[in-house]
């Protein structure tokens, strides 16, 4: 199974955090709509379902959510598994090719650090912040990884979306 990654950063390169004040681009949101839509499914961990869920309502209509979490067992609407592989194998079995992986940074990181991903689709935001989280393919060792340009456009707002297929060590 394909799995991409999806990810909002900031123009100097940290993992963009949002908040009441500083709410995430809408060109970015959007765009991840888009692509939920397109795949059918999403991935995501329980904190930024969570915070889904808190900005209100479903606009993803007939999508397959997987929640990965080790500490709650049951949402209702969505499918709960405790890994990333526990993830992909429901979407494989619900018949999906790609699953899109949509945060957030910790989960991000398990995934790349299992080797779990094939592309990522970086937004890049217009704006710079002065901490922030940072995308690692091992948290253990250094790791370098060539990846290949798929596409780079506009999404509008000032939003960069880059996408990248990740290389063969």
């Amino acid at each position: 199974m394909k799995t991409i990654l999806w990810a909002t950063l900031t123009a100097n390169g940290n993992y963009a955090q949002s908040s009441p004040e500083h709410p995430p681009k809408m060109e970015a949101l959007g765009d991840f709509a888009a692509q939920a839509r397109a795949m059918g499914n999403f991935i995501v961990g329980r904190r930024t379902f969570e915070g889904m869920q808190a900005s209100g309502g479903n606009p993803f209509g007939e999508v397959d959510i997987v929640v990965v979490s080790q500490s709650v067992k049951d949402i209702p609407g969505v499918k709960v598994v405790e890994s990333p592989q526990d993830a992909l194998d429901y979407l494989q079995r619900k018949g999906h090719t790609t699953a899109l992986l949509s945060g957030g940074a910790d989960l991000h990181n398990t995934f790349l650090g299992q080797g779990l991903v094939d592309e990522v689709i970086f937004n890049v935001a217009p704006v710079m912040e002065g901490k922030g989280l940072n995308l690692l393919l091992d948290q253990d060792h250094y790791q370098y990884q060539d990846v290949q340009l798929l596409d780079c456009k506009p999404l509008g707002g000032g939003v960069i979306q880059l996408r990248y297929a990740l290389g063969q060590e």
